[in-house]
């Protein structure tokens, strides 16, 4: 489906013959599609699936694999933290811009069943802590820190913990694949079928305006699939439609460069604003260009154009990174010296350079073009605190706060188009706790529901994401979605 057009709704009257029917149809077999019609078939219904790959798909396959989960898993007990559901209510609610109190409730109350719903579903877990600040455990340690828990002024709104969970897998990436795979075998054992190369054109609905069902064809096929309890989208996100990007969310327009799957192209978000449906969050995407790991670069500082700090530098990757953004003309450096040096671990694939080593601060200004004095003075300023370990203009957590005194100096280039910055979309249709689809008026469209990168629910922006949200909620949400879709 290309263009930003909407596709048109179809009417159930002018189907001459269905060519598959089931109670609850589902399109996509990611994580959020996998785990909606497992509960929807745990629910009694049967369960068709229509996937648009010829195999199991979805963002979540190129992700790391980590699942947003606290309240005091298995995994936080085993590593020795404690955890609360209203700790991490507390939190979800401050650094989200537009927070749903009965949807983040819901998830943290939850999160542990969830957790324990995930294990009992085949997706594996370690009891396992990876101590260091990074953008993902490169071995199969399961908890880390992936937000802003500790960074001001969340740490005094909630009590910090971490909650990244890790799917046990060695390395960087294949988590999220093996979780979605693991999942998708499931629902197959229990007796969802699927039909994979199936591409959703248009939504059916009868004369009530109730969604009945999908036109889908499969290569020169056209198949009319009727649902005969309710349809679930769950078809991913649209960083792959450049005229939805360009129309809502230009900030993922180059230089900036997408993340996602090549299904990624809106379909399911266009197909239910074709039976009516809103969206909300559409403008707000991820975006990140990580410097950190190694950890010790979060000592350093970053610095504008004008010489100045803007943000505390122990933040979430993609929060300094939307920071960084906004900075006159784009410009960041970040500012090292001797005792942390170190290129920063994506350095060659965020093309982060070094711009140049100087022997003293007045040089590295005078090298980078600063305004006179403005860096010997951030600096100067930066150092005095730092040296009783405090950081009063951006209260950078105490463990990265050190006096950067131990010439020679160092710069790297953050700006943005030199650096790269990629990002991914996170607005989607508007929907009920339940997964249910929502008008513009906050109406339920009836038998149509969403789930995964195409809703909007908990994640919504950079500056407070947390690596594990988007699959937490996908997998969650998802869930419930195929429940209430069963008894529809």
């Amino acid at each position: 489906m290309s263009g930003f057009a909407k596709p048109a709704l179809l009417k159930a009257s002018a189907v001459v013959t269905w060519t598959e029917e089931a109670d609850v149809v589902v399109v996509g077999m990611g994580i959020a599609g996998a785990c909606a019609a497992i509960e929807a078939k745990a629910a009694g219904a049967d369960v068709l699936v229509l996937e648009r790959g010829s195999g199991v798909s979805g963002t979540t396959t190129n992700a790391a694999g980590h699942f947003y989960l606290g309240g005091g898993t298995p995994v936080q007990v085993a590593c020795g933290f404690e955890d609360t559901a209203q700790d991490m209510y507390d939190y979800l609610t401050a650094v989200t811009p537009d927070p749903a109190p009965a949807k983040i409730r819901l998830y943290c109350d939850e999160s542990v069943s969830h957790f324990h719903w995930l294990e009992a579903h085949g997706v594996p877990f370690d009891r396992s802590y990876y101590p260091y600040k990074s953008v993902v455990q490169p071995t199969r340690e399961c908890l880390i820190w992936t937000g802003n828990e500790k960074v001001w002024p969340y740490r005094e709104q909630a009590k910090p913990a971490p909650r990244g969970h890790k799917v046990a897998f060695d390395g960087e990436e294949g988590g999220g694949a093996l979780a979605v795979q693991t999942l998708a075998a499931k629902a197959q054992e229990l007796g969802v079928r699927a039909l994979f190369d199936v591409r959703a054109r248009e939504l059916i609905a009868d004369e009530s305006g109730r969604i009945v069902g999908v036109r889908a064809t499969h290569f020169d096929e056209v198949l009319f699939i009727k649902a005969r309890r309710a349809v679930i989208l769950a078809a991913g996100g649209f960083g792959m439609n450049l005229e939805m990007v360009a129309h809502y969310v230009p900030d993922l327009s180059p230089p900036t460069f997408v993340q996602g799957g090549p299904n990624d192209d809106g379909t399911s978000i266009l197909l239910g604003m074709s039976a009516g449906g809103d969206v909300r969050n559409m403008e707000k995407p991820f975006i990140t260009c990580p410097f950190y790991p190694p950890e010790q670069l979060l000592k350093g500082i970053l610095v504008n154009k004008l010489g100045k700090r803007f943000v505390a530098e122990d933040s979430y990757h993609s929060r300094s990174a939307v920071i960084s953004r906004e900075q006159p003309d784009g410009i960041c450096y970040l500012i090292v010296d001797a005792s942390i040096f170190a290129y920063p671990r994506f350095a060659e694939m965020m093309n982060q350079q070094l711009v140049d080593g100087w022997e003293s601060i007045a040089e590295m200004e005078a090298g980078l073009g600063l305004p006179p004095g403005s860096l010997v003075k951030t600096m100067g300023d930066y150092n005095f605190h730092a040296q009783s370990g405090q950081d009063p203009e951006f209260h950078k957590y105490p463990d990265w706060v050190a006096p950067l005194t131990n010439g020679p100096y160092a710069a790297f280039d953050l700006s943005v188009g030199k650096a790269v910055y990629t990002g991914f979309t996170l607005g989607g249709l508007a929907v009920s706790v339940d997964a249910e689809v929502l008008t513009p008026e906050g109406k339920p469209v009836p038998g149509l529901y969403a789930a995964g990168a195409c809703a909007s629910n908990i994640a919504q922006d950079s500056r407070g994401y947390a690596s594990g949200t988007c699959i937490g909620e996908a997998s969650f949400f998802g869930r419930r979605g195929g429940r209430h879709a069963a008894r529809s």
